[in-house]
């Protein structure tokens, strides 16, 4: 009887320790981040304006501004969105539902898993091999998009896989035994059901690419940009214009590495405002994609 309570009385110690020690390093992680969104809001905070929004980058750090570097990065991540997004799903389904277990899926899954822990300046150099020279789309938002998607392209089919395999398989036995096809019940249930999980690996693939400088510098993005793409909408028929994915462009982390290395101080401030931006378009984004996973869950019934 001893024995037992002295077994009981270790066991909690060593629960009671872990969730302690857990507790403190969310804590610090919390704190950490707490004090680095501080010192950059301290730092940017005054040089928001709206000029700053509205103006293009200058060698005169007072009048510099970051408009073509935001526009920049929501059309490239337009871009990487509708290419990988559409992707990443269909072959997250393909594998997940409908192709066989051998050692040929096997070895795709290996290589996906790997993908997504490959150094970005790695799809940097492919995509210039590729849709530059290759293809020759040149140095365009067209080409920086697409290296951004084969970046978060793994991610998206990996949180795609996880969370169908997450759905019960009662739910596709009770779906085949009300003569369902395969397609049916995926769309009708499985898609449904998992698109919270999926979304989750979006946010995450979408979270990373924002921020991602290297292949972009690799395929050519300008790090000086005083003008705005092609306008997509157009004053003749059908009204939309493609040639904005061919033009040149800049994005955030990029205008944000071409003030810090400047050696006025001014421009350093400048980057930290740039930060601040960037962080607001990443939490807007991540915000979208939680209403869009919220309303999608009121809409399922159990």
């Amino acid at each position: 009887m001893t024995d037992i309570k002295k077994r009981i009385a270790i066991s909690k110690f060593w629960n009671n320790s872990f969730w302690v020690a857990g507790l403190l390093s969310t804590f610090a992680g919390l704190v950490l981040l707490f004090a680095l969104f501080t010192d950059l809001f301290l730092d940017g905070a005054p040089r928001i304006s709206y000029k700053f929004f509205t103006s293009f980058p200058s060698r005169f750090p007072e009048e510099a501004g970051i408009l073509s570097a935001w526009i920049g990065t929501t059309l490239v991540m337009l871009v990487t969105a509708m290419a990988a997004i559409p992707l990443g799903i269909a072959a997250g389904i393909y594998l997940e539902e409908y192709a066989r277990k051998n050692w040929i899926t096997n070895i795709i899954e290996i290589n996906i898993t790997n993908l997504a822990g490959v150094p970005s300046i790695i799809y940097g150099l492919l995509a210039l091999g590729l849709f530059v020279y290759f293809f020759e789309f040149g140095e365009s938002i067209l080409t920086g998009g697409l290296a951004l998607a084969l970046l978060i392209l793994p991610m998206v089919i990996m949180a795609t896989r996880e969370a169908i395999r997450a759905i019960p398989n009662s739910i596709r036995e009770a779906s085949f035994a009300l003569g369902a096809t395969k397609w049916q019940t995926i769309k009708d249930h499985i898609i449904p059901y998992s698109t919270g999980g999926i979304l989750t690996g979006i946010i995450i693939g979408l979270s990373r690419a924002i921020g991602e400088t290297a292949p972009i510098i690799t395929v050519g993005a300008l790090t000086f940009i005083a003008f705005l793409p092609t306008s997509p909408v157009s004053a003749e028929f059908p009204f939309v214009s493609f040639k904005w994915l061919f033009d040149p462009f800049t994005v955030m982390p990029i205008q944000m590495f071409n003030w810090v290395s400047r050696p006025q101080k001014e421009f350093h401030i400048n980057a930290a405002a740039a930060g601040i931006e960037l962080l607001a378009m990443t939490l807007l984004m991540i915000g979208i994609a939680i209403y869009i996973r919220y309303n999608f869950r009121k809409k399922i019934k159990w």
